[in-house]
């Protein structure tokens, strides 16, 4: 495993804070379970240690050990293509899990790597697997993961089926406003903490493309962009533009 270990004391986060303490447990693990269970399901979590920009928390090809779940910051996922070039697979933010992609055959098939400095907690699989016999409800939360990890696979699928350039920005910004809504935070006004190269490689897009959409999406008033700091102006038109009404 090619994680740092920084010193825990450096993560944004209390380390010492439980599963069922923690603000983000009901959106990387929306688990219906009792205190007890989730006390348990606690002690095998690894919390909040740091990962600093540019850092590696996997790579593609080593083995698969755990899961990990984004508590602050942000990171990326990405594989390589026949020409040995990065090809940009997905964004996670807090509240999200990356991993989910060894399960099948115990390696990972992308390379996450921060996209800022970025709290991660850990959590074995094996001791996962050896829970869910315990609680069986954990077993069936691991497959509904699976699933929303489908989805979002499916989801990149129609994204990059788009042919409009305008098309692939929007509906980008709408994942992500919706994203930072379900963490309860705004979704009209958000950073992003990847840069336009990223955007423009998970988009099939030439960077110049995306500072151009971006350009003409805020000429039009349907956003304000400052640098990373992007404002959703018209979240309805932004709509449209996506589904190209």
């Amino acid at each position: 495993m090619t994680h740092t270990t920084t010193q825990a004391n450096n993560c944004r986060h209390d380390t010492q804070a439980s599963c069922g303490s923690c603000r983000l447990s009901t959106l990387c693990l929306p688990l219906s379970l009792h205190l007890d269970d989730v006390d348990q399901l606690s002690r095998i979590v690894q919390r909040g240690w740091p990962l600093q920009k540019g850092a590696t928390l996997y790579r593609a090809e080593e083995p698969f050990t755990s899961l990990f779940a984004i508590r602050s910051g942000a990171v990326k996922a990405s594989t390589l293509n026949e020409q040995g070039e990065e090809q940009v697979t997905g964004f996670y933010l807090p509240g999200e899990l990356v991993g989910l992609d060894g399960i099948a055959a115990n390696r990972y098939t992308t390379t996450v790597v921060a996209l800022e400095t970025a709290s991660v907690c850990e959590i074995p699989f094996d001791q996962i697997e050896d829970l869910s016999l315990k609680i069986p409800s954990l077993q069936r939360n691991v497959f509904q993961l699976l699933s929303r990890e489908i989805t979002q696979d499916q989801q990149l699928i129609g994204l990059l089926s788009k042919s409009n350039a305008e098309e692939r920005v929007a509906t980008l910004l709408l994942s992500l406003a919706n994203r930072h809504q379900r963490r309860g935070l705004s979704a009209h006004q958000f950073r992003l903490p990847m840069s336009r190269t990223d955007i423009g490689n998970f988009l099939g897009l030439t960077i110049e493309t995306v500072s151009r959409v971006l350009g003409r999406l805020q000429q039009q008033g349907v956003i304000a962009v400052n640098r990373k700091e992007v404002n959703l102006l018209a979240l309805e038109r932004l709509r449209a533009i996506a589904s190209q009404r």
